[in-house]
């Protein structure tokens, strides 16, 4: 035998053709006739595994058997947060699966803080007890950040995603007045129910526009150009879902407009619905229409939500009436007292069901009654800071000149005798000089001063002084 012997770790022997014999093979002769394992050696390993299908035994092989090192700790580095499904997304309530990952460091010593955004977190003494994911669910919606955290003895590392936790919407409800003012900003919201904070996305179409308006916030102020009637309907897109709501408002130079109240029976039957309020508003139009004769394209009732019901009635000029202004002005005064007439004497009643009539009553009158875009002053506001400003100068006069008034005269006087006669009963006698209290001088210093020069100009006696110094406990 030449060469090594051992191949892979195992020695074999097989038949051959004895020298000098030149048969011709008749058989297989590659058969193996007997093998056995040699001692391994280093060139049967790599590094410290052995080379695969090789047989060796004993040896070395104790050497090169596989052995658990302590690996060098490191600062936790790569390290990444992600949701199980990949999503950015999750509906209130169901369970979020988070998922931590990180490319470097003793993940048997890293401490993992994971913040779900909410106000919660958990913490981890090890990575190893993340590997299945953390799961976390969510009681409220809105957009949250939830943040992850390594730290080892080395350094720290952060990362963070945003999660867009959603609910269902609802009901959405358009909130806009009924008539508004040409060329002159009001405010357009949306209410949406149920009324928990959220993302949502508003879309505001306005008039004839093409595009919408997008907003993130519920409300925008907008103002109308052109008289008319216009249609404003906002959609609302949350969790996947759209829903709108609608509303056509009136735009005029000018209008009046007053409140209305029902009898208490016509709550009972209130269901508090938008359908319903219309078609009490359209039986109020019909009933307000058999006492006037105002033209029933310019009369408009607006009922509005909640109990106990009530209503707003707006009384409208025609279009484009900016040149008959005035005219058109005194139309709405007088259509206006007639119906507070007719209101006031309780003529105004519709029939809500069988055997159910209610009466609408007149609540009383807005305070700017004809609603202009150009500045105009209200006569109850005129009046009211006229009777303030004469008031004001009234005070002013009285408190001035009150001693010149005679009843304020009489008053003093009377004061002046009684105050002469309680100074008049101190002397012993008729013959005494009488003094009033304005000339008595509380000042001890002044009297002491007095008496010192009287003494000074031989006054012997102060008994024989002809001037009595009244007492105070006297008076």
């Amino acid at each position: 035998m030449q060469g090594e012997p051992c191949v892979m770790g195992q020695k074999q022997i097989y038949q051959r053709r004895r020298p000098g014999s030149h048969c011709m093979p008749g058989g297989d002769f590659s058969t193996v006739q007997s093998a056995e394992s040699c001692i391994c050696r280093a060139h049967d390993f790599e590094w410290y595994r052995k080379v695969v299908l090789n047989n060796c035994t004993k040896g070395v092989k104790e050497l090169y058997t596989a052995r658990k090192q302590q690996c060098p700790n490191r600062p936790p580095r790569g390290l990444a947060l992600t949701t199980k499904d990949g999503k950015l997304t999750a509906t209130l309530g169901s369970n979020v699966t988070f998922l931590v990952h990180l490319d470097e460091g003793d993940s048997m010593r890293t401490n993992i803080q994971l913040d779900f955004g909410d106000g919660t977190a958990v913490s981890y003494s090890n990575l190893s007890w993340t590997e299945d994911g953390i799961r976390h669910a969510y009681r409220a919606p809105g957009i949250l950040r939830v943040t992850a955290q390594a730290d080892n003895a080395l350094g720290s590392q952060a990362a963070a995603l945003f999660l867009h936790v959603t609910c269902p919407v609802e009901q959405v409800q358009l909130l806009a007045p009924f008539v508004v003012i040409r060329n002159k900003e009001v405010n357009l919201s949306a209410l949406v129910l149920p009324s928990q904070p959220r993302t949502l996305t508003y879309f505001w179409w306005l008039g004839n526009s093409t595009e919408p308006l997008v907003t993130l916030d519920g409300s925008i102020s907008h103002s109308f150009s052109g008289e008319g009637s216009h249609t404003v309907t906002v959609q609302v897109s949350a969790a996947g879902s759209i829903l709108q709501d609608s509303r056509a408002i009136a735009v005029r130079e000018f209008f009046k407009s007053l409140l209305l109240s029902f009898s208490p029976n016509l709550d009972e039957f209130n269901p508090d619905i938008p359908e319903w309020r219309l078609d009490v508003g359209r039986v109020i139009k019909r009933a307000l229409l058999q006492v006037t004769d105002f033209p029933e394209e310019q009369l408009l009732v607006a009922v509005f939500p909640g109990v106990p019901t009530a209503a707003e009635l707006f009384l409208l000029p025609k279009r484009n009436q900016s040149e008959g202004r005035k005219r058109s002005e005194e139309e709405l005064e007088k259509a206006s007292a007639a119906i507070i007439s007719a209101l006031n004497q309780n003529l105004v009643e519709f029939e809500l069901k069988p055997g159910v009539r209610v009466i609408v009553y007149n609540t009383q009158l807005t305070l700017a009654p004809l609603v202009d875009s150009t500045p105009r002053h209200s006569s109850s506001a005129m009046l009211m800071l006229l009777s303030v400003v004469f008031l004001g100068l009234a005070v002013f006069l009285i408190y001035k000149f009150k001693r010149k008034i005679p009843w304020i005269n009489i008053y003093a006087e009377v004061n002046q005798e009684k105050e002469q006669e309680m100074i008049g009963s101190v002397g012993p006698g008729d013959g005494t000089p009488k003094i009033t209290l304005s000339e008595f001088t509380a000042s001890k210093e002044l009297l002491e001063k007095e008496l010192d020069a009287r003494a000074k100009r031989g006054v012997g006696n102060a008994c024989e002084s002809t001037r009595e110094i009244p007492n105070c406990t006297s008076v």
